[in-house]
C-alpha cells in the first residue's frame, strides 16, 4: 500500500496567491461575474446621466430604457452565445479575428479600448460633483487624479480581488437602489410631504409637466434643439455600455458554460429593476420637470433632498460615487485584457501580451490608466467638455463595437455549420445543422435577431445627427474608423 507521500502532487489551483506558470487565472467565481455584470451597467449613465434623458422625454423616458435595454440584451446574447462555447480572453475581438478576419479583430478590439478609455474619462469627469456635494472646495481635477490612482492599484492586485471589490461595488449599488425604490414607494403610499408641494403619485406620470408624452417622439424645441422619446435614445445607450463586460470574463472564469448564460439572462430584470423601477419612483416622487434642479449632481439625491431626509441624500451620493468607481473600476480590467487579447493576435505591441506571476497583464493595466490619466487635464480645463463631448463620442464607439458583436456572430454561425469550429470547443467534429443545434446558449431567433438589433443601431446613430452635441460624435466615429482602416494597413505593411 502506497503512503500518503507516494501520491502524486496536486496541480496548484490557478489563484492569484498561487505563483504557477505565467497564465491568466480562472478565477471569477459566479457571485463575481453575476455582480460584474451588473456593475458595469450601473454607473454615470443611470446615477448622473438619467437627468438629462428625463428632461427630453420626461415619463415616456421609461419606454426608451425598455426598447434600448431589450436591444442591448440581444446583443449580450450574441456575445455570450460565442463566450460559453470558446471563452477567451478579449472576447469580441478574438471572435472577430477568428471567425471574421484579422483585420475585423484589429479595428474591433481597438476600438474597445478606446470606447472604455473615453467612459473612463467621463466617470473620472462627473466624479468630483458627487465629492463636491461634500467638499465643495476641492477641484474636480483633484478627485479625479484621487481615484484615478486608487482604482489602478487595485486592478494590479490580481483577477480575483478585481471581482472581490467590484463584488462590494455593485452590492452597495443594489442595495441603495432598491432601499430608493422601497422609501420612494414609501412616500407615495403613505403621502408623506414634498418640497415641491405636488403629492407623490405614480399619477403624476400623466399629470405633470405635460403628461406622459411632454414632448412627443420628436419635436423641435426652442433655439432648435429636438427633444422627444426618440431623442432619449441616445442617452440611453449610452448608460447600457458595460453590459458587453460578460464577455470579457469569460476567460477568467471558472465555470463559464454555467455562469455566464445566468448572468446574461438576469440582465432583463436588472433593467426592469434598476433602470425602469428606479425612475419611475423617482417621477412619481419628484414631478419630472424639476428633476436635475436645486444643486443635486442626481435625481436619486434629489429625490431624498424633496422629502427634507438630507442624511439619506448624502448616503446615496456615497452610493453614485461608488457606481462611477466601480465602472471604471471594470473599465480598467476590460482594457487591460483587451490590449492583452490583441497583443496575442500580434494586433497590438508584444510588452502588452506579459503576465506577471499572478496573472496580471500589469502593461495592459498601467498603459490604460496612462491614458485615461488625461482625463485630469481635460477635467481641469474643459469641464463642460469633459462630460458632454467624451459622452458622445463614447456613445458612437459603442455603437461601433455592438454593431461588430452581431457582424460576428453571424460569422461565427457560419463557421459553425461549415465545421470550422475550434478543436477545443465543445461543437469540434461537428457540421451543419447538427452544429448548430449543439450550440448550448442560443442567441433567440438567430436568423432575425441581427439584423433587427443593427437596424435600431443604424437609428440610434441617425438620431444622433439631430442633435448638436452628438453630430459631432458621428463625424468623430467615421473619422475614428478610418484611422483605425489606416493603422492596420501600415500594421501589415510593416509586418511583410
Amino acid at each position: 500500500m502506497s503512503s500518503v507521500n507516494d501520491a502524486a502532487p496536486k496541480k496548484p489551483r490557478e489563484t492569484d496567491d498561487v505563483p504557477v506558470p505565467a497564465t491568466l487565472r480562472k478565477s471569477l467565481k459566479n457571485r463575481h461575474i453575476q455582480l460584474i455584470a451588473l456593475g458595469g451597467a450601473i454607473g454615470t449613465g443611470l446615477f448622473y446621466g438619467s437627468s438629462e434623458s428625463i428632461a427630453l422625454a420626461g415619463p415616456s423616458i421609461l419606454l426608451a430604457y425598455l426598447i434600448g435595454g431589450l436591444a442591448i440584451f440581444m446583443i449580450v446574447r450574441a456575445l455570450s452565445e460565442m463566450s460559453v462555447e470558446d471563452p477567451k480572453a478579449g472576447a469580441f475581438s478574438y471572435y472577430a479575428t477568428r471567425y471574421w478576419s484579422k483585420r475585423a479583430g484589429f479595428i474591433s478590439g481597438w476600438n474597445y479600448w478606446f470606447n472604455y478609455i473615453l467612459v473612463s474619462m467621463v466617470e473620472l469627469a462627473v466624479v468630483g460633483s458627487f465629492v463636491n456635494y461634500w467638499f465643495p472646495a476641492i477641484p474636480t481635477w483633484v478627485s479625479a487624479a484621487v481615484f484615478l490612482v486608487v482604482i489602478c492599484a487595485a486592478n494590479l492586485l490580481g483577477v480575483s480581488k478585481f471581482g472581490e471589490f467590484e463584488f462590494w461595488f455593485a452590492i452597495i449599488k443594489i442595495v441603495a437602489v432598491i432601499a430608493m425604490i422601497i422609501g420612494g414607494l414609501a412616500v407615495i403610499v403613505f403621502a408623506l410631504p414634498t418640497a415641491s408641494g405636488v403629492k407623490a403619485s405614480f399619477a403624476n406620470w400623466f399629470t405633470v409637466g405635460g403628461g406622459f408624452f411632454p414632448n412627443g417622439l420628436m419635436s423641435q424645441a426652442k433655439g432648435g434643439s429636438w427633444t422627444g422619446l426618440l431623442m432619449a435614445l441616445v442617452v440611453v445607450m449610452f448608460s447600457f455600455g458595460g453590459t458587453e463586460l460578460i464577455g470579457i470574463t469569460a476567460g477568467e472564469t471558472e465555470d463559464p458554460r454555467r455562469t455566464i448564460p445566468r448572468a446574461t439572462n438576469d440582465i432583463i430584470w436588472r433593467i426592469l429593476v434598476f433602470y425602469i423601477g428606479a425612475l419611475g419612483v423617482i417621477m412619481a416622487v419628484v414631478p419630472w420637470n424639476t428633476i436635475g434642479g436645486d444643486g443635486a449632481p442626481s435625481p436619486f439625491v434629489q429625490i431624498f433632498d424633496s422629502v427634507g431626509i438630507h442624511a439619506a441624500a448624502g448616503i446615496l451620493n456615497f452610493v453614485c460615487l461608488t457606481a462611477v468607481m466601480s465602472v471604471y473600476n471594470s473599465g480598467l480590467y476590460a482594457n487591460s485584457r483587451m490590449l492583452y487579447s490583441l497583443a496575442k493576435q500580434g494586433n497590438a505591441p508584444a510588452y502588452l501580451g506579459k503576465l506577471n506571476k499572478h496573472g496580471v497583464p500589469v502593461a495592459g493595466v498601467l498603459t490604460s490608466a496612462v491614458i485615461t490619466a488625461i482625463a485630469v487635464v481635460v477635467v481641469f480645463v474643459w469641464p463642460d467638455f469633459a462630460f458632454n463631448y467624451l459622452m458622445s463620442i463614447a456613445t458612437i464607439a459603442g455603437i461601433i463595437n455592438w454593431t461588430m458583436i452581431m457582424f460576428t456572430e453571424m460569422r461565427f454561425r457560419r463557421v459553425v455549420a461549415d465545421g470550422g469550429a475550434p478543436e477545443d470547443t465543445e461543437l469540434a467534429g461537428k457540421s451543419g445543422q447538427e452544429a448548430l443545434d449543439a450550440i448550448h446558449f442560443k442567441l433567440p431567433f438567430a436568423k432575425v435577431t441581427p439584423w433587427v438589433v443593427l437596424a435600431f443601431l443604424a437609428l440610434v446613430v441617425v438620431l444622433m445627427c439631430f442633435s448638436d452635441g452628438y453630430r459631432v460624435a458621428v463625424i468623430a466615429g467615421v473619422i475614428w474608423l478610418a484611422i483605425l482602416f489606416v493603422a492596420y494597413q501600415l500594421t501589415q505593411a510593416k509586418r511583410r
